[in-house]
């Protein structure tokens, strides 16, 4: 394994510049040199970038952000067309596409793709408990979906392919991290199936967002508008690993910017204690219990664990966190 510098302050310079760009798994610290400002402007200028379930947490950020840096075309992928009018108003920009469709459907996937230069695939079921009594949707989405969009990638040959993955694809032990596992086989695998070397394909595995659609943070909040006086905590022994959205964003402009095909690229992240968390909303908790599928800690490595990681937040720290995201 390559592992990369010490532990450094949580910053977006971090995540933005923290690769070693050779093939395998790459675990992220700081780097001792930033790349120069303006290096993303080569990556996107003239290009056609397409983001599968570009309407979710994710697409929306990364659309926002190339508002900075305006590709030739932004495609956006999904299947929801209320929230694709909804960044549509808010983006207003000339040079956003926006194309309903389904991973599902493969042929819909390969007309999307035409004359696409990137393709972030981020569409995916990630709820737990929905993929958990939901299992055949979940493969379907989550595992065939991902063929289907290997496939268009090499049909239309696609130059970088890039995954959105997640630390419960290591040692999984419910249906989503199952079928994430599933997909990275299948897109890492995807180099050789390929048999062509212009057409690359590589993973960003990372922890939870903070504030992403569904994560605790967003819930509680709506919990407390609501009045409830105590945050519900599953198990007070459990650690996360701690990502906010705008260092996700730079992450994944920089493997973008490194990748060779073949490489799983990994940030070196803080862990959070989920009753830290909860005292840092200033709430009491109690004690609901560990559901269906749920981990204790993640990991996001066979090495490299939430329960374990060297680097915690603490309370006050998360408290700044939560500044960035409320």
């Amino acid at each position: 394994m390559n592992r990369v510098g010490d532990a450094c302050p949580y910053t977006s310079e971090c995540a933005r510049f923290a690769l070693t760009g050779c093939n395998g798994i790459d675990h992220h610290g700081c780097p001792d040199k930033p790349e120069p400002d303006g290096y993303k402007l080569n990556l996107y200028e003239g290009k056609t970038i397409l983001i599968t379930g570009g309407t979710g947490s994710f697409g929306t950020a990364f659309a926002k952000h190339l508002k900075d840096m305006p590709p030739k075309k932004l495609i956006i992928f999904s299947r929801d067309w209320l929230k694709q009018k909804n960044l549509k108003d808010e983006l207003d920009e000339p040079w956003v596409r926006y194309f309903i469709g389904d991973i599902r459907d493969k042929e819909r996937l390969t007309r999307a793709f035409k004359d696409v230069d990137i393709v972030i695939h981020a569409a995916a079921i990630k709820d737990l408990e929905s993929c958990e009594y939901n299992p055949s949707e979940a493969m379907q989405t989550n595992v065939q979906g991902t063929q289907n969009v290997i496939d268009a990638c090499i049909e239309r040959k696609v130059s970088k392919c890039l995954f959105i993955s997640t630390d419960k694809a290591v040692n999984p032990i419910n249906t989503y991290g199952v079928s994430k596992a599933m997909a990275e086989r299948l897109w890492i695998n995807a180099n050789k199936y390929a048999a062509d070397d212009s057409i690359k394909f590589s993973i960003c595995r990372y922890g939870n967002v903070a504030g992403s659609n569904g994560s605790v943070i967003p819930v509680w909040k709506k919990l407390i508008k609501k009045g409830v006086t105590e945050l519900p905590v599953t198990d007070e022994r459990m650690t996360r690993f701690h990502f906010l959205m705008k260092d996700v964003v730079s992450f994944v402009d920089d493997s973008l910017n490194k990748m060779k095909g073949g490489d799983i690229f990994i940030p070196r992240l803080p862990s959070i204690r989920i009753v830290d968390l909860a005292d840092a909303f200033g709430y009491p908790y109690k004690i609901i219990g560990i559901r269906p599928g749920e981990k204790i800690h993640e990991s996001m490595d066979y090495d490299y664990d939430s329960g374990t990681n060297p680097w915690f937040l603490s309370v006050e720290e998360i408290k700044e966190t939560l500044k960035a995201i409320f």
